[in-house]
């Protein structure tokens, strides 16, 4: 099947998550977080469409989902893709990319590809767990890695790879009210996605608009579904 060429922000949004509720604050601390991920409670990721889960030997892949520790609390670390990038250019992303054969395991690979890619040192991040793998249409096998960011660090963008690093609020994120589902419909047949944009739309256009969609919104609705369990 051709994949279409669309821009995601023009579709129409066909339901939101207002009817869900949010996150408990407590859940959204670094012990919150640490005691969920030491439960291991049964949850059901989204469930993913035909397409993407008939994909044959999708490759390997991590990313990281980083939590800064904050004064005012948790925030989700994301990048924007710089436009040269073959997969995914100019995309709200977090840092990450394929795993390469020195990589020992997932984790490893996801905290490689965030040194590299915002020269996020490893020694500042608390690892306190894996998400389930999320398959993209491009043909990737994500391992999602959720770890706290302590401080003091820093960031800085690699010029090729990242055009530019923000920070979200994870109680944004983690309110199923900010979750779109927007529908694209094409002669091939239709397509569902989340999205998260950030700030809201109708916010009065405060601030400078990010528009987190695809597989990063579709890893923060598993990590909502993970932390709602």
């Amino acid at each position: 099947m051709i994949r279409p060429v669309f821009e995601p922000e023009s579709l129409p949004v066909e339901s939101t998550g207002a009817d869900l509720p949010p996150v408990v604050p407590e859940r959204l601390t670094p012990d919150g977080l640490r005691a969920r991920f030491e439960l291991r409670l049964p949850w059901d990721p989204e469930p993913q469409e035909a397409r993407v889960t008939s994909i044959r030997d999708p490759r390997e892949a991590a990313v990281l989902i980083p939590l800064a520790i904050r004064p005012s609390g948790l925030n989700v670390l994301l990048t924007q893709r710089a436009d040269n990038l073959s997969n995914h250019a100019g995309q709200i992303s977090f840092p990450g990319g394929s795993r390469e054969p020195e990589d020992a395991s997932p984790v490893a690979a996801a905290l490689r590809e965030a040194h590299e890619e915002v020269n996020l040192d490893p020694s500042r991040v608390e690892v306190l767990g894996a998400l389930p793998d999320y398959l993209t249409g491009t043909g990737f096998r994500v391992t999602p890695v959720v770890g706290l960011v302590h401080e003091p660090f820093s960031v800085v963008a690699d010029s090729l790879e990242v055009a530019e690093i923000f920070e979200v609020p994870l109680n944004f994120l983690m309110n199923p009210a900010h979750h779109e589902v927007r529908l694209l419909r094409w002669e091939g047949g239709e397509r569902r996605f989340f999205a998260m944009p950030y700030p809201p739309t109708g916010d009065g256009g405060v601030g400078v608009h990010h528009f987190i969609w695809g597989a990063t919104a579709g890893m923060l609705r598993n990590f909502y579904r993970f932390l709602r369990a």
